[in-house]
């Protein structure tokens, strides 16, 4: 089973942009040194505590940066382009990167109505997004005669292409275009049993993909002690609160108290979404990713981790390599 991070690059309270995108090209490296499999970045809208709006650029940022790890988008969000645009911009990637680059795809507009309008002024509204993804497979795939309009680059690079989700939609129409799946269970996973079980179930074999293969996502704040884990929590927890109050911003400084700071009632739901959570030392993370594993059985696990200090959450992701390394590794005897 291989293992991945996703990365918003967070920005943090007191810090800007810039170190937030110098901070993601450091975590790459530091990723792909300690055995990650892909690296992947989302795109989000008019927020500021994420710096990832131009997804491709910064996926091409990172690409230069590294030479082994798998880079892509985890994801774009289609509703907000043009397929043709898409893949012309991954095709350009694959082109100068070769076999590294994936593309995962979301149906949300990564932002709110406004965002939405902002991007796609002028546009019709409706539910385009199985149309989209097809559109999007054929100008990445091989060129097909009397086809009026091709992406070059792009035609013939066969980027991968998985959907992201966190409904059932996203399990049928992966399960239905045979592609690779990717459940946002990350903040969302309300529905995951019954989505990896009907995309399971109803998945047919693609040319790319023989079987259904299912990536679990899952937040990790990894420390020396349980203590440290729970305090780097607390920065995810006060920006999870805050977005979901119409409060966007910067990646809060964690606290000692995060009842006292969000109340109790508060917290508690915030970590009802975020459930699929390992926090703590390493035999504590180590526990909580086994018992992950053992529940939803998947083909990869992407981690995410909102964290506050840049240097403890290089060593988080460092923790949770050597705790999957060692868990993949049993797993695979």
């Amino acid at each position: 089973m291989r293992y991945s991070v996703l990365d918003l690059s967070p920005v943090p309270e007191g810090s800007d942009a810039r170190q937030a995108i110098a901070n993601t090209i450091d975590l790459a490296k530091r990723a792909e040194a300690v055995g990650y499999h892909r690296y992947w970045m989302a795109e989000h809208h008019n927020m500021p505590g994420i710096a990832s709006a131009a997804t491709s650029v910064l996926i091409g940022h990172v690409a230069d940066h590294t030479s082994t790890i798998r880079v892509g988008a985890g994801g774009i969000m289609l509703p907000n382009h043009a397929p043709l645009a898409i893949a012309e911009q991954f095709g350009t990637l694959a082109t100068i990167h070769g076999d590294r680059i994936d593309l995962g795809l979301g149906r949300a507009p990564g932002g709110d109505q406004a965002v939405y309008h902002a991007l796609r002024r002028g546009m019709q509204g409706g539910d385009r997004f199985p149309d989209d993804v097809a559109e999007l497979i054929g100008y990445l795939d091989d060129a097909q005669p009397n086809v009026p309009v091709k992406a070059h680059p792009g035609q013939g690079t066969h980027v991968p292409i998985w959907i992201l989700g966190s409904s059932l939609y996203g399990a049928q129409l992966a399960a239905h275009f045979g592609l690779p799946y990717a459940f946002a269970s990350h903040f969302a996973p309300d529905a995951l049993e019954d989505a990896i079980a009907i995309y399971r179930r109803d998945f047919k074999p693609s040319a790319q993909w023989a079987k259904p293969h299912f990536m679990l996502a899952a937040n990790v704040f990894a420390a020396d002690t349980d203590e440290q884990g729970a305090y780097l929590r607390t920065s995810m927890q006060q920006a999870f609160v805050r977005l979901r109050t119409g409060r966007p911003g910067k990646l809060p400084r964690p606290v000692y108290d995060i009842d006292a700071e969000v109340g109790t009632q508060m917290r508690r739901a915030v970590d009802q979404a975020l459930r699929v959570t390992a926090v703590g030392s390493p035999d504590s993370v180590r526990s909580q990713l086994a018992a992950l594993i053992e529940r939803y059985q998947p083909d990869e696990m992407i981690l995410t981790g909102q964290i506050h200090d840049h240097a403890a959450r290089v060593k988080s992701f460092e923790i949770a390599a050597e705790v999957l390394s060692d868990l993949t590794g049993q797993v695979a005897a």
